[in-house]
């Protein structure tokens, strides 16, 4: 049976939810089952489920548009659908350019669930830059502004009542994706392979527990039991009672990784893996027709087969295969056609000959 064979047949189950068919619709409001027992976590109260949807900037449409035409296989739809189901971490691997990525988008627009709450992770990322921020040292700073100057010798008060604290915390994007939603947000762990070592184990709490404390909030919980804090993405703004954040529905979490290195074993337990592989010519060519038609797909299986060449001797991505074919679509290409295939088809790491 051939991968399309298998991808066809993997579409037309009935347990999928995600069908990687790129049409949106509602199905997972109507298929997701309860979680297993030891996955369930029914935090309240519940959040509007339209937090967040005001996100729609330049970068959003972008992102649609790349998810709208995003090609994918068998066993990325199954496993996206095991994680949705299991409701646990979905790591995802490969080589730079295979839509790791895109993959996050592709899902959250499928399925209505809103834009994706994205984490790009660098060496100096830890768990609280996830969480929230608290921008202490502004409030001390307000603190100190309200003094009045008739009273002598009076300190700053960083919990004055009229200092709201709400006011100056803001979720981070896996705090966001933690919220009692109804359904779940899609969450995207950018390149978690490039983080400090410690990372990884940090996350393996928040993953099982599905909640996480505000200190600053729940140190003055008895005075104050409620605050309003400021989500992630937007303008919006969430109640936090106590204190405390505990999920409704586990988020579809996708972290990726370009496999730079091994997490430890803890961590691999708690999380199905999926490896995206290269496309081969075929798939190149549903992806190059789902981008730019199919004419452009009919002329180019020449270019498809030097790609492909060429990505046997090192790294390419496919977006640059994309590049190449768009510029000959435009009569962008000279006549000397090698020259610019080297340009734009330049390997993605020195070790490529």
């Amino acid at each position: 049976m051939s991968e399309a064979d298998v991808r066809d047949v993997a579409v037309g189950a009935d347990w999928l939810i995600y069908r990687g068919a790129g049409e949106p619709h509602d199905e997972l409001q109507r298929k997701l089952p309860p979680p297993p027992r030891w996955r369930e976590f029914n935090g309240e109260p519940l959040v509007d489920p339209e937090l967040g949807a005001e996100s729609s900037t330049a970068r959003r449409l972008g992102e649609l548009a790349r998810a709208a035409a995003y090609q994918a296989s068998a066993p990325e739809v199954e496993m996206v659908n095991a994680a949705l189901y299991l409701r646990r971490p979905l790591l995802v691997t490969g080589k730079p350019g295979t839509g790791k990525s895109t993959l996050a988008h592709s899902v959250a627009r499928e399925l209505n669930l809103g834009p994706v709450l994205y984490w790009p992770i660098t060496s100096r990322s830890d768990r609280n830059e996830g969480l929230y921020a608290y921008d202490a040292i502004a409030r001390l700073q307000d603190a100190s502004l309200r003094r009045q100057p008739e009273s002598d010798g009076a300190q700053d008060d960083p919990d004055d009542p009229d200092l709201d604290v709400g006011d100056y915390i803001k979720l981070g994007p896996l705090g966001t994706a933690l919220l009692p939603y109804k359904w779940p947000r899609v969450l995207l762990i950018d390149e978690l392979d490039k983080s400090d070592i410690d990372l990884p184990n940090d996350l393996l709490t928040l993953f099982e527990a599905g909640e996480y404390e505000i200190r600053e909030l729940s140190r003055i919980a008895q005075k104050k039991p409620t605050a309003e804090v400021l989500i992630h993405d937007g303008t919006d703004r969430v109640t936090i009672e106590g204190g405390k954040v505990k999920c409704h529905e586990f988020p579809l979490v996708i972290i990726t990784s370009n496999e730079e290195r091994d997490f430890p074993p803890p961590f691999m337990r708690r999380c199905l893996h999926l490896e995206i592989k290269p496309p081969d010519s075929g798939r190149l060519a549903d992806i190059v027709r789902a981008h730019l038609g199919e004419e452009a797909a009919n002329q180019s299986t020449e270019l498809i087969q030097t790609f492909l060449r060429r990505q046997q001797t090192g790294d390419l991505a496919t977006d640059q295969l994309l590049n190449a074919i768009f510029l000959t679509r435009h009569k962008a290409w000279p006549e000397n056609r090698k020259a610019l295939e080297d340009a734009v088809l330049q390997y993605l790491s020195k070790s490529g000959a």
